[in-house]
């Protein structure tokens, strides 16, 4: 598979179409199940309050891959982010009623990085409950 987006279709400034996640604790569960990372902050909540914790908080890295798929979404291809990073700024916070918790992803593109790769910086703004929680979060991506 490969980009569908063109390098020369964007622009400095190009929005991606944002997109919100749902984490539930059902969620959280089913990702510890999947990554291995069972520590007690994102499924025990006497356990994170008594670490100093609001409540339970969901993955560093569950809330880090959701947001990029922002960026898979819209290229169309998860090969074609060739580099990622983002720094933890404050924990996604999933209180154990009906709601949960939203993370909600907006992305632009940067910059054009390079001519000849065809690459760009897509920038991602991640927050829930109306606090940022994903900074510096970029991501490289090689477009069509």
């Amino acid at each position: 598979m490969t980009a569908k987006i063109s390098y020369d279709e964007v622009e400095a400034g190009t929005e991606l179409p944002a997109q919100m996640f749902p984490v539930s604790r059902a969620t959280l569960v089913q990702y510890a199940g999947a990554s291995g990372d069972f520590n007690p902050i994102h499924w025990n909540e006497p356990f994170a309050k008594e670490v100093g914790l609001p409540d339970v908080i969901a993955h560093g890295m569950f809330t880090m891959a959701s947001a990029i798929r922002v960026v898979t979404d819209w290229v169309g291809d998860p090969g074609a982010v060739i580099e990622y990073g983002v720094r933890f700024t404050k924990p996604v916070v999933v209180p154990n009623d009906d709601k949960g918790a939203l993370i909600e992803v907006t992305a632009k593109v940067g910059a054009k990085l390079d001519d000849q790769e065809r690459t760009v910086r897509v920038d991602l703004t991640a927050t829930a409950d109306g606090q940022k929680v994903l900074g510096m979060s970029r991501a490289v991506v090689r477009l069509a």
